[in-house]
């Protein structure tokens, strides 16, 4: 690409694009290919400009020669990326705005002022068929308010009144909508899958293969716990599907052969082989978008409360209309009441408020489902962690392998890698990726894969029953024993380690070491979550008393409880709510999804089992646990920002309508700062919480 530097500093650069047009496609495709390469750590294009900022860490040769190799026609980039970057809608927003005020500046520069008043009538019969319409299904809503207003205003030959009024909702309609779109999008986008490998059957064999080669027709496998990438038809196997991102079901559905799944849905028990039907993500996208929109899961109480609330002031401002001028004889006084209502700034600034939370949430890659779960988080007073993958680091390592039969580790390490690779949980990363730098190749000579929540995995290795997982899987529910003469080396394992047991034929064959260090900042974490309100730190874990003990004491939590069940997290979660407690539950694992789902909120990592995330109301950024004392902060904030807003409206308002009364003001003054206070507001609910 050709382009040239404008302006530079250190560590950031802004360059010019030598070419007749940049659209929405091209600058999405120019920053998505720049992120993903280093040293690049922040990218912003300006499609009219033509113009690029980056921002980078170390080697500016680097940069430069990263945008000497780029071509939009060279790239490979997921359609998701552009198709709903949210880019385009801004765009529309923006220039909505831009194009209804040169509209109001230019009509009064040069329109002449009957013109002007034709143009106003016209403009009205909207408002005032809306609220003849409301009135029509015996509702008195903020329609009927704004519409007798503007009404009231034209038969007093008062345009200017009614045009300003008109303008200024206006003006609100647009914020209002690109506000709850570009949330909307945000949360979607956030939500959207993020697959990147999927297992495909081709040839009677199981491949690992990226989504991008995946066609339709194509046979893809999909086992317990996995997120379903595309939409298909089941062709063998049966399962439990939970489908609540797409039809917001609470229960999981059970498919059969010739049943149709969707994407984005995760399959909860059991294993599918589907054949796809459609790979587009857009398909995907479009659907969680209407999902969202639809659900009441995303008002919190404190924004439908307001809404409400909003609807049942509009016959007290009509009545009290009607009792100044019975009182007074005073149209202008009367007015004064009519152009000042509660209601619409209730009903505007409360759900930007919201939205604009959650839109703020995800800048910092905190994914919240809904204004209600923030709301719940500023409430909650008991929080309750996960130990592996939360406390600790999102991402362990394995440090050792000790055979405990006659076979290299390099080969007990393959079969381990063989069955673990199947199922997404931190541990069973940590030994695929162990396989794969020492390059060990681990073909599939297994047959099915069982996988036992919280236990381990089973399958059957050259004719062999080979199981791998936890010492209570192991030892108690298996009954493996240690190999004769061997006890003596078992009894020595280091103990700083979590330990993975791999046993063949019944007896141990090795155990794979584990480093799973304390998060740096866990303590710090604990410490700030409990001056920010939470009374009450749980640490739950399925690790030894002698881990769970040694963490707790690192971190500094209130309690902590050893070798639990994932049946245990989720009744110690109904005990607390039981006894009036507000609990939040934070996990990573398909093992923390029945708490956090019984949970009044539930919070997942972002690099966790697909369907953990799935049930969570909410999914923080694995590499930063800070992440959940700035949710706090923002979840803190909002609730704090909607008091003002009340606050400030009620305030605000009273005043107008006692100045108007009074005589003090005219009814064109109280009508402009009646709805110019109602755009401050609203988009002062638009700021960031966080500064």
């Amino acid at each position: 690409m050709r382009f040239r530097i404008v302006h530079e500093i250190k560590g950031r650069m802004r360059i010019h694009m030598d070419c007749k047009q940049v659209g929405f496609k091209e600058a999405d495709i120019l920053q998505y290919s720049l992120l993903r390469r280093e040293p690049v750590t922040a990218v912003k294009v300006y499609e009219r400009s033509r113009d690029a900022v980056i921002c980078y860490k170390g080697d500016r040769e680097a940069v430069i020669h990263n945008l000497q190799r780029f071509s939009f026609g060279g790239e490979s980039v997921p359609e998701h990326v552009w198709q709903n970057s949210g880019r385009e809608t801004n765009q529309k927003y923006w220039d909505k705005i831009v194009q209804k005020v040169a509209l109001r500046i230019g009509s009064k520069l040069f329109l002449p002022m009957p013109v002007r008043n034709i143009a106003i009538v016209c403009r009205s019969v909207k408002y005032i068929w809306n609220g003849i319409r409301t009135l029509g299904r015996g509702k008195i809503e903020v329609a009927v308010l704004d519409g007798t207003a503007i009404a009231v205003s034209l038969i007093r030959r008062d345009m200017k009144t009614a045009g300003s009024v008109m303008f200024l909702l206006g003006i609100g309609e647009v914020l209002e909508e690109w506000s709850h779109k570009k949330s909307v999008d945000d949360l979607a986008r956030s939500m959207s899958l993020n697959i990147s490998r999927v297992w495909i059957r081709a040839e009677g064999k199981e491949v690992l293969v990226d989504t991008d080669q995946v066609r339709q027709g194509d046979f893809i496998v999909i086992r317990m716990g996995s997120v379903i990438p595309f939409d298909g038809i089941v062709v063998e196997g049966s399962g439990e599907v939970n489908q609540a991102s797409m039809t917001g079901e609470g229960l999981p559905v059970p498919k059969e052969t010739g049943g149709y799944v969707y994407a984005g849905t995760v399959l909860e028990e059991g294993e599918l082989v589907v054949q796809v039907k459609e790979t587009s993500g857009s398909n995907k996208y479009e659907k969680i978008v209407h999902m969202i929109e639809e659900s009441e899961r995303l008002k919190s109480s404190m924004e439908g409360n307001a809404a409400h609330l909003a609807d049942k002031l509009v016959p007290y401002t009509l009545l009290g209309t009607g009792a100044v001028y019975l009182m007074t004889r005073n149209t202008a006084k009367a007015l004064s009441v009519l152009m000042v209502d509660f209601s619409c700034a209730l009903k505007l600034a409360m759900p930007i408020a919201v939205l604009s939370a959650i839109r703020e949430a995800s800048t910092h890659q905190i994914t919240v489902k809904g204004g209600k779960f923030l709301e719940e988080v500023a409430e909650a007073d008991t929080i309750v962690f996960d130990k592996t993958g939360t406390l600790t680091k999102a991402h362990p390592a394995v440090v050792d392998v000790v055979p405990f039969v006659p076979r290299s580790t390099k080969e007990l390490l393959g079969i381990a890698a063989c069955l673990e690779e199947h199922f997404p949980h931190s541990m069973a990363k940590a030994v695929v990726q162990a396989a794969q730098e020492l390059g060990i190749t681990h073909e599939e000579r297994h047959s099915k894969v069982e996988y036992i929540v919280a236990h381990g995995i089973s399958s059957v290795v050259d004719g062999s029953k080979v199981i791998i997982g936890s010492y209570h899987f192991v030892f108690e529910d298996e009954r493996c024993a240690v190999p004769e003469g061997m006890q003596e080396k078992f009894d020595s394992l280091p103990a700083e380690y979590s330990h993975l047991y791999l046993a063949i034929e019944g007896k141990l064959a090795a155990v794979i070491c584990i480093e799973d260090p304390l998060r740096e900042e866990a303590a710090g974490v604990v410490a700030s979550l409990k001056e920010a309100g939470f009374c009450k730190v749980v640490m739950m874990t399925g690790d030894s008393e002698r881990t769970a003990a040694s963490i707790a004491e690192k971190v500094g939590v209130d309690e902590y409880y050893s070798e639990v069940l994932p049946e245990d997290k989720a009744a110690f979660v109904e005990k607390e709510k039981a006894a009036g407690r507000k609990v939040v539950m934070i996990g990573d694992g398909m093992n923390d999804s029945p708490a956090l789902s019984a949970a009044d909120v539930g919070i997942a990592i972002s690099d966790g089992a697909q369907l953990a995330r799935e049930i969570a109301d909410i999914t923080v950024d694995a590499d930063r646990l800070s992440g959940l004392v700035t949710l706090k902060g923002i979840s803190d904030g909002l609730v704090r920002r909607i008091r003002k807003n009340y606050f400030s409206i009620i305030g605000i308002n009273s005043g107008l309508i006692f100045l108007g009364v009074s005589g003090l003001i005219q009814p064109t003054a109280s009508a402009l700062v009646h709805n110019a206070s109602t755009l401050v507001i609203s988009l002062n609910s638009m700021k960031n919480l966080l500064e």
